[in-house]
């Protein structure tokens, strides 16, 4: 059972209903943000709970605020790669990759700005990567509700699939002598993933013989790289804004 808090990832769960939902708690007397949710809640036929707020955050966490909303759901659905490989049109796909993200924040930032660019989906690994917790959904505001998660054992495999498929494979390494914004055009025509690394770690060696190219994001300050979600979002918006100027 997951707890989740805060009105945006409670709405986007009542909105996407990914997930199994089972209760949805509300501080009593209601909050005002309350009716959008109720009115989900509705449509959805999830039982609705009016709570003191003595009693409103059994279970939580220590620390973790409800912020008025407790919805009580099962756990995220995650895809095999090759139900992946049928989401979206051929040619205008976008796969994010990341190896070794661990932090939740980190996570939830980053399928918050992949979702927001029209990503088509996240590769996670089954070791060295944040589950999809109710931290994750909050990181997200609830962008990860919507996003789907496919998962694998050995991401190199998967990275050599995604290729036999057509997919081109791009990652960020701060190093990379091949700047984003130089990158020709031919990388951004059909499908893409994505492949981010842990802050510090960066991608691991073994991934290397299948990236088509790294790449590195221009930096002017004196600071050497980004955040890892920060990357995320400058390149995501570098391929919106170079598909949006090449015929569709």
């Amino acid at each position: 059972m997951e707890l989740l808090t805060r009105f945006h990832p409670v709405h986007e769960a009542l909105r996407a209903r990914r997930r199994a939902l089972h209760l949805l708690r509300v501080r009593e007397p209601a909050p005002r943000e309350a009716e959008p949710l109720l009115a989900l809640a509705n449509e959805a036929g999830v039982r609705v709970e009016f709570c003191a707020p003595a009693d409103l955050g059994r279970g939580l966490p220590p620390g973790v605020k409800s912020q008025g909303f407790v919805l009580e759901a099962g756990e995220i659905p995650e895809f095999e790669l090759e139900a992946l490989l049928e989401m979206g049109p051929a040619g205008r796909r976008c796969v994010v990759a990341l190896d070794g993200v661990e932090d939740p924040q980190n996570l939830g930032a980053i399928a918050r700005v992949a979702h927001a660019a029209g990503a088509t989906a996240l590769l996670l690994t089954d070791r060295r990567s944040a589950p999809l917790s109710p931290a994750v959904s909050r990181a997200s505001a609830g962008a990860i509700e919507h996003l789907p998660v496919a998962r694998v054992v050995n991401l190199s495999r998967a990275l050599e699939r995604l290729k036999a498929v057509g997919f081109w494979v791009l990652a960020a390494e701060p190093n990379a002598p091949q700047d984003l914004f130089g990158l020709a055009d031919r990388f951004w025509e059909g499908d893409l993933v994505l492949v981010l690394g842990a802050e510090g770690r960066g991608i691991r060696q073994g991934l290397q013989r299948q990236l088509d190219t790294p790449i590195s994001i221009p930096m002017a300050g004196a600071v050497a790289s980004l955040n890892v979600s920060a990357a995320a979002a400058v390149i995501l918006y570098e391929w919106v804004r170079r598909r949006r100027s090449s015929p569709a």
